[in-house]
């Protein structure tokens, strides 16, 4: 491996080199992150987290391909990232934007994103990645929409709805954040209210607005439906109206009819809704899995469905859902959504390309969520070891110095329990071009939700109690998507690791993943050819063991004369440390 120094003029060199990507557009944004005391989501004076005065944030419309530019201007007054919730960033894990592979936007500055919705098509949602900021906002949507040359399986809209569900605290992401340092408040502190697109539940005296969508009869409409949240999965319906599942987060699905639908933490769903029903307005409900909620509770997330020239207000009872704690209810109607295996969608060839019911596994990792108190501290852990997130991100470390001094590479216990509770910084190795099975276990007493940034999920396998190999054979391939939950035993998941990068494996959930429930997987290619993993961008930043050199002091003022020496012409050129 090169020096450090050979790698700083290598991105200085970056500059001026740019990529052709074909059949791509150039979007290019610009985001203002900032705070908002003045939404008042729940009616009480809290930071929000805005961008472009916007909560949620603006949407991201883009087309297969696209090269997406978003230059973001923090704002705020902490540091900032904003990782991309199932763009799998092909080829390019330096623009995911969590700690371990960029160093934040720190306050007053800016940093512009490059990343390419390459091969993808769907339905997807962005927010802020580090120091529990989204409990407080700056998420938004993303839609990557097919090409003209490719056939969307169902008939086209007349239009479409994002919505962005989720839980909220009614508090100050920074006081929710501080409290995660108390044992109790940090197992045990749940939300306050549901919020549908950053407005609280219909006709409720605590909410300054409620969401509504305008329809006109006999017409159909693709909802993107989100969950934003932080800690509950939620069950969503239409009152009179049943939901056509037709897309998970990238993938085309068999389409079903459901009159209710799961939905996960992180986890993402289109649906179709046809405006069939008489000209009225009528209730749009999602109610937390896991918790009791009645009809007048906060937490119910409550918007209307209004019909184009009603007059008449929506009324009678909440539709009623599942019990909130049948565990079951979720894992049959997730075995019930299969991956279209016939239609197209990023390209032309069927989505069933590839045999995932017959593949060559190269790895298996076995993990397991639980909790536990390091050091004096409420932790939550993945097969008893707690994630230490360093100072120098590990892509950072991994490219400057093969990762020497910052992470521990392949001690982790990827298929085992730890013997007795650890926190540290671990990365394990996953195998560039194999097929990586994941048995995700839930030791806890939630619905726990996962997610692997730069690859998506292929769900083959539920089950009760514990995993054994031999149960391989009763596998069935159920969808493909980038996040999924795992309600109570075990969730298996073939992933093929063809994107070279450093990629975050954690949960969902947030509390969770900012107490130590992730790891990262560093999936090499020793062969340098930019067309396998792009080289770091130009305008990369520094931080931790890497900080960048000083600035030079500014010049003497034409009215002060230097005190200095002039420079003799014979010395040599200036080297700088790195």
């Amino acid at each position: 491996m090169a020096s450090p120094g050979d790698h700083r003029w290598l991105v200085v060199c970056l500059t001026v080199l740019t990529f052709a990507v074909a059949n791509g557009a150039e979007i290019f944004l610009e985001w203002h992150v900032a705070i908002d005391t003045t939404i008042r989501p729940v009616s009480v004076d809290q930071p929000v987290i805005t961008i472009n005065g916007m909560f949620p944030g603006p949407l991201i419309n883009a087309t297969t391909n696209d090269n997406v530019h978003v230059n973001v201007f923090n704002d705020m007054d902490e540091p900032l990232l904003i990782t991309w919730n199932g763009i799998q960033q092909r080829l390019n894990s330096w623009q995911d934007g969590v700690a371990g592979t960029n160093c934040p936007i720190q306050p007053g500055t800016n940093w512009t994103y490059v990343f390419q919705a390459k091969d993808q098509i769907g339905t997807f949602f962005y927010f802020p990645s580090i120091n529990f900021q989204k409990a407080g906002g700056g998420f938004g949507p993303i839609r990557v929409n097919n090409r003209d040359v490719i056939l969307v399986p169902f008939g086209k809209p007349e239009a479409e709805f994002d919505l962005l569900i989720g839980d909220w605290y009614q508090r100050s992401y920074k006081d929710v954040r501080s409290m995660m340092n108390t044992e109790l408040l940090a197992y045990y502190s749940p939300p306050d209210m549901m919020l549908m697109n950053g407005k609280g539940p219909y006709m409720n005296p605590l909410a300054k607005a409620h969401e509504s969508f305008t329809v006109t009869q006999g017409k159909m409409y693709r909802l993107r439906i989100s969950n934003v949240g932080i800690a509950w999965s939620f069950n969503f319906r239409i009152q009179n109206h049943r939901m056509v599942v037709v897309e998970t987060e990238g993938s085309y699905t068999n389409q079903i009819t459901v009159d209710s639908l799961d939905v996960h933490v992180g986890q993402s769903y289109s649906v179709l809704v046809t405006a069939d029903q008489n000209a009225t307005d009528y209730y749009m409900v999602a109610t937390p899995k896991m918790t009791n909620a009645s009809n007048t509770s906060t937490l119910v997330g409550i918007g209307i469905l209004h019909y184009e020239n009603s007059t008449t207000p929506a009324n009678g009872p909440l539709p009623s859902g599942p019990d909130p704690f049948d565990r079951d209810f979720s894992i049959n109607q997730a075995k019930s959504i299969r991956w279209n295996l016939t239609t197209g969608a990023a390209r032309p060839n069927p989505q069933g390309t590839f045999n995932v019911s017959n593949v060559t596994i190269s790895q298996t990792f076995i993990l397991q969520g639980s909790t536990a108190e390091i050091d004096g501290t409420p932790s939550y852990t993945v097969n008893n070891v707690s994630y230490l997130t360093p100072d120098t991100p590990l892509k950072l470390a991994d490219f400057f110095a093969n990762g020497s001094g910052v992470y521990q590479l392949d001690t982790f216990p990827v298929d085992s329990v730890n013997n007795g509770t650890v926190r540290g910084t671990f990365v394990a190795t996953g195998n560039h071009r194999g097929w990586l099975q994941i048995v995700f276990k839930n030791n806890l007493d939630v619905m726990d939700a996962w997610h692997l940034d730069g690859f998506g999920f292929y769900v083959v396998g539920f089950g009760d109690g514990n995993w054994a190999p031999e149960l391989n054979s009763t596998y069935n391939l159920y969808e493909s998507r980038c996040s999924l939950h795992c309600s109570g035993g075990w969730t298996a998941v073939y992933s093929y690791l063809d994107n070279p990068g450093m990629w975050n494996l954690r949960s969902q959930q947030l509390k969770n993943w900012y107490l130590g429930e992730e790891l990262y997987v560093r999936v090499y290619d020793a062969d340098p050819n930019p067309a396998k993993e792009r080289p770091p961008p130009g305008n990369l930043l520094l931080c931790g063991k890497f900080q960048p050199p000083p600035l030079p002091p500014p010049p003497p003022s034409p009215s002060e004369p230097s005190t200095a020496p002039p420079p003799r012409s014979s010395a040599p050129p200036p080297q700088i440390s790195w």
